[in-house]
């Protein structure tokens, strides 16, 4: 997760982020160079009293700077759509979980068991046990196993609301009325902290995602646990 003065990304937990992280370095790389040739001409402009007339009127500088803009978009566009392309594809998913917003909590359902579901509420601050983070714990985490294809249908019963895993690579806007879709692959065991991404209400900042990836082992013997007290 995010810590104090940190100035880049989390660490993926997901394909599709590690992808993400590899576009915002090329794409802040070009927008470097951009900007250091920008900053240079300003001061060789500022800092000499010298013309050339073959800079002042000359057709071969306007098709360059014509083109080479064209050529960046191209390799910035071209990265973008492919992972935009990624990030869309959902195929044969191994679990299905159907996220919920409500005023100002999340409800979960994995909808290929027949009764496993839960809210999942703030833990207060006062309730807290050493290690746990404040405004970011829940009392139920949706678990899910590492390395398979999950699925999640984000929708909000009352007002807009948005389901977002920044080390997951995952944001869906929760519109009631309305299923959205999006998918995730975990990558590694851990705990990855969300918050919702819409201005929902009054405690809007109150209503966290935790998502728990493990074993498969291990979420076999949680869901048959859950089923149980359910």
């Amino acid at each position: 997760m995010a810590h104090p003065s940190q100035l880049g990304f989390q660490d993926a937990a997901s394909p599709v982020m590690e992808e993400l992280l590899h576009f915002h370095d090329h794409a802040l790389m070009i927008v470097f160079l951009i900007s250091t040739l920008v900053l240079y001409i300003i001061v060789a402009m500022v800092s000499t009293k010298l013309t050339n007339k073959y800079i002042l009127d000359s057709q071969e500088i306007e098709i360059i700077w014509t083109v080479l803009p064209a050529v960046i978009l191209i390799l910035i566009a071209l990265p973008s759509l492919r992972i935009l392309y990624l990030m869309d594809e959902i195929n044969d998913p191994h679990l299905t979980i159907k996220a919920m917003g409500h005023q100002w909590y999340w409800s979960y359902e994995y909808t290929d068991y027949e009764d496993l579901g839960f809210d999942s509420y703030m833990i207060p601050t006062q309730d807290l046990l050493p290690g746990q983070f404040r405004l970011l714990e829940a009392d139920h985490r949706m678990v899910v196993p590492v390395e398979s294809p999950i699925r999640i249908l984000v929708s909000a019963e009352d007002v807009l609301h948005s389901w977002a895993v920044p080390a997951l690579g995952v944001k869906m806007d929760a519109v009631p009325g309305r299923l959205n879709q999006t998918a995730f692959i975990a990558s590694r065991p851990g705990v990855f902290y969300g918050q919702c991404s819409e201005i929902c209400g009054a405690n809007h900042s109150f209503m966290p995602i935790v998502v728990e990836a493990v074993p498969l082992e291990h979420f076999e013997n949680w869901s048959s646990l859950m089923l149980e007290d359910a």
